[in-house]
């Protein structure tokens, strides 16, 4: 067969559908030496080289243009299946003789239109119900989207199917050594906390800004102001709201918002973190925690949306609209070592659950199935 993907996503500074885009694909040209691929991108995006039997494909074009474009060369490629890993604009465009795998991360878009950025927001409603009419089978990337999805649309049951996202294999536990000396190199408070995700409303960030300063208050080893909060992740929309927060509560020495990390270095902090703090309204999968359990890193997690699937019984879960609960939770883990070592361990175990190898697999025998 003759499959497309669109791997736009794949390149750059990735989040949650970057990095889902980037590893099953890489992971689908591994396994498959039997069928032929196109890669579709916009720029050059490294780390497909070295597969004989893919062809990438750069083409031209801004916004729309650019998926409009893609879909012209789809059908003059005669392709059999077109896969979609991140957007439905090019899936609705195509005619129904090619079929197409669509996947689904989230229905933010439907479910909580008012944390999510209005032009994504748009062109989410204006595209995936056409894409669905056409799409041969859906993707979801946990069993809640895929219930969410079946109650807001009408798409056939047995044509959808669940592939999990993973964690990289670049996550792991660093030896102590190698800690000290990026400490010394970064100049990193001894205790802090992680949060990772771009600075978006739907993350939750001011409820989290607000549990540190609870927590601030409320734990004795911290009224000397020893502990910190490291946020990874880009600039979103509605930042300000979160950098106002942060100074009306006087933790601008305390709340560092780092950008966009390379995985090296966000590893290294899932090592040194006292815990991850995750405490998102929604989420259609959410890997940070994984690679925090990966590292072996404890965990405090929302008990919303897909997030309990993701966890398990590897994280303490929190009602993500009390800053007092995440406070509370904060403090136990730094009180309570015990507690802290059994998530560890607990986390190890949970985050091996989840592979990119398998969920290629997954997605490999849908397009046999589609042959």
């Amino acid at each position: 067969m003759k499959i497309a993907i669109d791997i736009r996503t794949a390149g750059g500074e990735k989040t949650g559908k970057g990095w889902f885009t980037f590893h099953i694909t890489q992971n689908l040209l591994k396994l498959d030496r039997e069928n032929q691929y196109i890669l579709y991108v916009k720029d050059k995006i490294p780390g497909f080289e070295e597969f004989k039997n893919a062809k990438i494909k750069q083409i031209k074009g801004q916004s729309i243009f650019w998926h409009r474009n893609v879909a012209k060369d789809v059908k003059k490629e005669n392709v059999d299946i077109f896969f979609a890993p991140s957007s439905y604009i090019i899936p609705a465009l195509l005619p129904k003789s090619i079929k197409s795998v669509l996947t689904i991360h989230d229905l933010v878009a439907f479910l909580f239109p008012e944390t999510h950025n209005k032009k994504a927001t748009l062109i989410e409603k204006l595209f995936l119900k056409k894409a669905l009419k056409k799409a041969d089978h859906v993707v979801t990337v946990s069993n809640n989207t895929k219930k969410d999805v079946l109650e807001k649309f009408k798409f056939p049951k047995n044509q959808i199917s669940i592939i999990y996202n993973a964690a990289s294999e670049a996550y792991k536990p660093v030896p102590k050594e190698s800690l000290t000396s990026c400490i010394k190199k970064t100049n990193l408070p001894q205790n802090f906390f992680i949060a990772v995700g771009t600075l978006i409303p739907r993350k939750n960030y001011l409820n989290l800004v607000k549990a540190l300063a609870l927590f601030n208050k409320t734990h004795p080893g911290a009224l000397s102001g020893s502990y910190h909060l490291m946020i990874v992740g880009g600039k979103g929309w509605k930042d300000e709201e979160i950098i106002n927060e942060i100074r009306i509560n006087y933790l601008n020495k305390k709340v560092h918002l780092l950008g966009y990390l390379s995985t090296t270095s966000v590893r290294n902090l899932y090592n040194l973190a006292k815990a991850l703090v995750f405490p998102s309204f929604y989420e259609g999968f959410g890997i940070p925690p994984l690679e925090a359990m990966k590292c072996g890193c404890p965990v405090i997690a929302s008990f919303s949306s897909s997030i309990p699937e993701v966890v398990g019984d590897a994280a303490l879960l929190i009602n993500p609209e009390s800053p007092e609960e995440i406070a509370t939770s904060m403090k136990k883990i730094i009180e309570n070592e015990d507690l802290a070592e059994t998530l560890r361990n607990k986390g190890l175990v949970q985050s091996k659950k989840f592979s990119w190898n398998d969920s290629a697999e997954k997605l490999l025998q849908i397009f046999r199935n589609l042959k």
